[in-house]
């Protein structure tokens, strides 16, 4: 079960690494004020009003400039993935190291010590000690 969580994690860890170094670009094409198409790292399709008013001719070249629209933004990338050295002096790193060891320390089972002489009998006694030599407890 361990092993099977360490590597999800490990997985997980990876695609967010992945994910956050990739620059993300989505394009809209409005028509009309609706979206007609939206694309992920591609240029988003028109609908073919450009082509079909082109053959209207000089008319419809108003209705050309104000009927569609593309939209286009970019997410850019994490470029800087060095290792940064912590800002925690030795004494703060000192504490969160013992901090953590010693809370760690409290989900591990401890280890019974085995008790060796539970299976073996007490001796078998002969004469009662306790009325030969007239000792009794009061």
């Amino acid at each position: 079960m361990r092993n099977l969580l360490h590597r999800v994690f490990s997985i997980t860890m990876a695609l967010l690494l992945l994910l956050s170094t990739v620059s993300w670009t989505v394009e809209k094409h409005l028509c009309m004020g609706r979206v007609m198409d939206v694309a992920l790292f591609t240029h988003a399709e028109d609908c073919g009003m450009k082509a079909g008013l082109s053959l209207l001719g000089d008319d419809a070249a108003e209705v050309k400039k104000t009927c569609c629209d593309d939209e286009a933004f970019t997410l850019q990338g994490q470029d800087d993935l060095s290792n940064h050295k912590s800002d925690l002096d030795y004494s703060q790193q000192l504490f969160l190291y013992s901090f953590t060891t010693a809370y760690l320390g409290l989900f591990v089972d401890s280890a019974e010590k085995e008790i060796l002489h539970n299976f073996y009998p007490p001796p078998i006694l002969i004469k009662d000690l306790n009325i030969l030599n007239q000792v009794f407890l009061i």
